[in-house]
């Protein structure tokens, strides 16, 4: 095994290289397809970067040099899905060769096939290389919702018991969900949210876990646990109030299984599907989901996504500060608000932060922190939490315009949710 990290190996530079999306991705350059093809029959190279950099390539479609690189497996490999797989994932299990075959010609799956392939995803299988293969392919061509669906079935049957089908909250709940890589430049927000929701009658949930790259600097997981709060364990304690910001999740309490990809996607370097989809999760039945999209294009897939999870509403923050849920009061910062209608329609409205009710917060820029801290960030959320204020002006007033943008679109969900008629 290679002593380089995953982003220093051949195989890890090419997958940054050409695992950029449908859009943008670049040929390897002559020196980088040297190095990969001496990669790809190195038998210290990881099964999982393997399986990735392959998947990358065939979803990008290879160039006529790309191309050679398939002399390295077998003759006409990148044309022979079939051939191609039976070459480079030998051990996996018959039943998956059609999925693995569509996925590597280019089609999208279906909601039954999303599952049987989630359920080898997350369970314990011992071909790494469809793994990286099959992640990788999803993520450089999008996944569909279908796609999704199938996946969120798959993860929801690896919970442990403690969170089943019953809920035992005793009001409604708002579940806080942002990148699980946290931030390297900025503080977090999110127990003041909580508190902000609790304020507003709802019991709150943080969805937190481990940091799946790329960023490794500062998570909401690191931000709680200096806080001392408490975790909770499953769905039972949902019946005892939590003071101050609610209730947190751990993925690793959630679910080992979804815990155990963390170190999967250290060595596949891009954010596989589960960047997203660990967000909506529903696991303790919350009816509102308040997250956060990085790109712009994906906060009505996430809205989406959140009815498919079983949410009644959402809340999508675009142009969140590194993709979080804290609001940047300097660019066109946005909430997109969703609710299910009766007929399990969605019916939305974009409230954008540079509306005229939120001008008192606009700023020329965002203030930066380098390399921030936990133990920083605690304290600015307890004197916040203690005092309404704190002593970094521009973190108390992205506090106070997070509660502006948050509360106008909370009062939007309950208007609508009031409206619709009781079935």
């Amino acid at each position: 095994m290679s002593l380089d990290t995953p982003a220093d190996t051949p195989l890890g530079r090419g997958i940054k290289h050409i695992g950029i999306g449908k859009y943008g991705s670049k040929p390897l350059t002559p020196e980088m397809l040297v190095e990969c093809r001496t990669a790809l029959t190195d038998p210290a190279t990881h099964p999982l970067q393997l399986g990735a950099f392959l998947g990358a390539l065939l979803a990008k479609g290879p160039t006529p040099e790309e191309r050679t690189l398939e002399e390295v497996i077998g003759k006409g490999a990148f044309s022979h899905p079939t051939f191609l797989v039976n070459k480079i994932c030998p051990d996996l299990p018959q039943g998956l060769l059609p999925i693995a075959t569509k996925l590597v010609r280019g089609g999208n799956l279906q909601v039954t096939e999303a599952e049987q392939l989630g359920d080898y995803l997350f369970g314990n299988g011992i071909c790494e290389t469809f793994r990286g293969l099959a992640a990788s392919i999803m993520r450089v061509r999008h996944e569909t919702n279908e796609e999704y669906l199938g996946l969120m079935r798959a993860a929801e049957r690896t919970f442990t018991p403690g969170f089943g089908p019953m809920s035992c909250a005793d009001r409604p709940l708002v579940q806080l969900a942002e990148p699980f890589d946290g931030v390297d430049n900025s503080y977090l927000l999110t127990p003041l949210l909580a508190q902000y929701f609790q304020k507003r009658g709802y019991g709150a949930l943080s969805m937190v876990g481990r940091s799946g790259g790329p960023k490794f600097t500062l998570n909401a997981l690191d931000l709680y646990m200096h806080l001392g709060c408490q975790f909770l364990q499953s769905n039972h304690e949902l019946d005892t109030p939590l003071e101050k910001y609610g209730w947190v999740l751990d993925q690793k309490a959630l679910s080992p299984a979804l815990n155990r990809w963390v170190d999967r996607r250290h060595t596949l370097i891009k954010r596989p599907f589960l960047a997203t989809l660990e967000k909506v999760l529903n696991p303790c039945h919350a009816q509102i989901l308040v997250t956060s999209v990085f790109h712009i294009t994906y906060q009505m897939k996430m809205a989406e996504l959140a009815m498919m999870a079983g949410f009644d509403a959402a809340i999508i923050l675009k142009r969140g500060l590194e993709g979080s849920l804290a609001p940047s009061t300097s660019r066109a910062t946005g909430i997109l608000c969703a609710v299910r209608t009766p007929r399990g329609h969605m019916f939305y409205q974009h409230f954008e932060g540079d509306a005229p009710a939120f001008s008192a917060f606009r700023t020329e820029s965002d203030a930066q922190y380098e390399h921030p801290q936990a133990t920083a960030n605690a304290q600015l959320i307890r004197q916040f939490m203690t005092e309404g204020s704190c002593n970094d002006t521009d973190f108390a007033n992205r506090v106070r315009f997070a509660y502006a943008l948050y509360g106008r679109g909370l009062d939007w969900i309950e208007g609508q949710l009031r409206s619709q008629p009781i079935s």
